[in-house]
């Protein structure tokens, strides 16, 4: 059975997550059609250790994963909050006031 750590739930069954797609920054709001609609519909799928968003369905809960797509193997997870303290303001969206993440 593969499982997956929560970090607000501990060690559960992979089948209590749902994939939410790769951490990627935000285009600049005055970002032109073609950015935005690369951002929105082209993904990486590269192979390597990437940053992916989860969501633990029975909690809520959304987190981040670092996996590696060679291997399947999940390196580690933590609450999306730490993505504020390793971006700029311009990256995810991130509100300078606030160090709120904008999804």
């Amino acid at each position: 059975m593969k499982m997956m750590t929560c970090p607000l739930n501990g060690l559960r069954n992979i089948n209590e997550f749902v994939f939410g797609g790769e951490v990627t920054a935000l285009p600049d709001l005055q970002a032109t059609d073609q950015a935005w609609a690369e951002y929105t519909f082209y993904k990486n799928n590269s192979t390597g250790v990437v940053r992916e968003w989860w969501y633990h369905s029975a909690s809520g809960y959304w987190f981040v994963a670092e996996r590696d797509r060679t291997s399947e193997q999940i390196i580690r997870t933590y609450d999306s909050a730490l993505l504020a303290d390793e971006v700029t303001t311009t990256q995810f969206g991130v509100g300078s006031s606030s160090g709120e993440v904008v999804l």
